[in-house]
């Protein structure tokens, strides 16, 4: 399998910039999302490295192939780019059965008869609809039809599978499912997937490495862990994690080192950083995930304002003066609204970031001040 190599690509429309001179390496074997609210040029990303859509600018590289060069006029067509598309509404011929909606392509490239029935069982085993192969799409459900889009996309072998928005279609349960089958199929081809979605969570249980972009801007390129651990600014901070990072506002002073001073929920705190800082004083936002507020006990108070119990856990959101903070609570519990409540912020997860450039500037813990 090739790695695909970005190279300062950018595509205007008219004077529409939807994607800003991206640089991006996709290895051998990743499963890449490109994640990003709507328009932030994540499908047109997709595109231009399968060829439908021409970049303004820059070069693309799939394997030991350039595919396009503006500089050199190099544009390579799709066909001949050896990829795999998923569409998001799975586009099967609605008057062939499962097995010839899997075998049309293999037909089209003149493979042998023998080789493309070998084929086409290969895929109905792999992705287990066997017992549909005499059936149309319209006597599928969702979850079985896009189980043939799949089946027809990788039974020629592409090096490289792309997928945009495949499970967008599906009910809650399904797409659950099919995020499971998807990994798994990952692991089984031992091919490369690039895949489109809005759906942070999403992002999160499938990729090796998350593309996160914004108004056409490469945000940040990481593991999801890393990702969620260490954003590179706000927005990527926002964006990935459900219920949401808390950002509290503060005005951030030295103390010595890598520990700061500041004001917040009502308390004087310590913030004691994992890296050097340049600034002596500056206006910051202090990120904090649900997950390190641990409420009952802690010198921070506040009165719940409201509560989403799920089952498995619960979000809670404190009023705490001006500032609202949201928690979450693991195990089946809930609180009445308007109740007094005590919680402390604990952890060496709490992220310092810049106000002005909404860059990350640090991790570390923050403690009461003597």
């Amino acid at each position: 399998m090739p790695k695909i190599v970005l190279d300062h690509v950018t595509k205007r429309f008219d004077k529409f910039v939807a994607v800003d001179d991206l640089s991006l390496v996709i290895e051998d074997r990743d499963f890449i999302t490109l994640l990003g609210p709507s328009g932030c040029g994540k499908t047109t990303t997709l595109r231009m490295i399968a060829g439908l859509e021409t970049p303004t600018e820059g070069r693309i590289t799939i394997g030991d192939t350039v595919v396009f060069d503006s500089s050199s006029g190099v544009d390579i067509s799709p066909a001949k780019r050896n990829i795999g598309f998923l569409f998001q509404n799975y586009a099967l011929w609605p008057h062939m059965t499962v097995y010839d909606n899997i075998a049309f392509g293999l037909e089209n490239l003149k493979w042998s008869s023998s080789d493309i029935d070998k084929r086409v069982r290969e895929m109905l085993q792999m992705l287990k609809i066997e017992q549909f192969e005499k059936r149309y799409p319209s006597e599928l459900s969702g979850g079985q039809q896009q189980r043939v889009a799949i089946a027809r996309t990788l039974a020629p072998s592409p090096k490289v599978l792309f997928m945009d928005e495949p499970l967008s279609n599906l009910d809650a349960k399904l797409r659950l499912e099919m995020r499971s089958e998807l990994k798994r199929l990952h692991v089984d081809t031992d091919s490369t997937f690039v895949y489109v979605t809005h759906d942070q969570m999403e992002a999160m249980a499938l990729a090796t490495k998350i593309c996160l972009m914004e108004k056409g801007k490469l945000q940040q390129y990481a593991p999801p862990l890393e990702v969620y651990d260490y954003p590179a600014n706000l927005f990527v901070a926002d964006f990935v994690g459900n219920p949401t990072m808390n950002f509290l506002p503060v005005d951030a002073k030295r103390v010595s080192g890598n520990t700061y001073s500041f004001s917040m929920l009502g308390k004087d705190l310590l913030f004691k950083g994992n890296c050097a800082i340049e600034e002596d004083s500056f206006k910051a936002v202090v990120g904090i995930r649900p997950e390190f507020i641990k409420l009952g006990e802690g010198q921070f108070s506040g009165v719940v304002y409201t509560t989403l119990p799920s089952g498995m856990e619960t979000t809670v959101k404190i009023k705490c003066g001006d500032d609202m903070v949201t928690a979450v609570v693991f195990g089946s519990v809930d609180y009445s609204h308007s109740l007094d409540m005590n919680f402390s912020v604990s952890g060496n997860g709490i992220l310092l970031f810049s106000k002005e450039s909404g860059k990350m500037l640090s991790t570390g813990t923050i403690e009461m001040m003597s």
